[in-house]
């Protein structure tokens, strides 16, 4: 077997459901007490069913945001350490460029 983690281990699908779960279970809650469920009123059917809708709706676009983040995620970046920033050029002669905050990628600085 390999030491490379893979999609599964980073986030089990149970995990993901159970994520998106809760989530959707919050929302209607939030729904039905923002609407007055809780209290006395004959508008309590409509309260249902509102909370229903917004639950679900929360339960599906949980689980396909998280979904879409777990595949942009490369299993072999999760092990790999990084010994220097992220959004610095790999070279060292782009070193010099990086530190003038006004030149723009691929530009020349300007000679005096």
């Amino acid at each position: 077997m390999t030491d490379k983690p893979t999609r599964r281990d980073l986030m089990k699908p149970v995990q993901l459901l159970g994520l998106a779960f809760v989530a959707a279970l919050f929302a209607g809650v939030v729904t039905l007490v923002s609407m007055g469920f809780f209290q006395n009123g004959d508008k309590s059917g409509n309260a249902l069913m509102i909370g229903g809708i917004v639950a679900g709706i929360t339960f599906i676009v949980v689980l396909v945001v998280t979904a879409l983040l777990i595949l942009a995620v490369d299993p072999a970046d999760v092990t790999k350490t990084l010994d220097r920033p992220v959004l610095l050029p790999k070279d060292e002669s782009a070193g010099d460029a990086a530190s003038d905050p006004d030149a723009t990628p691929g530009s020349t600085p300007p000679t005096r």
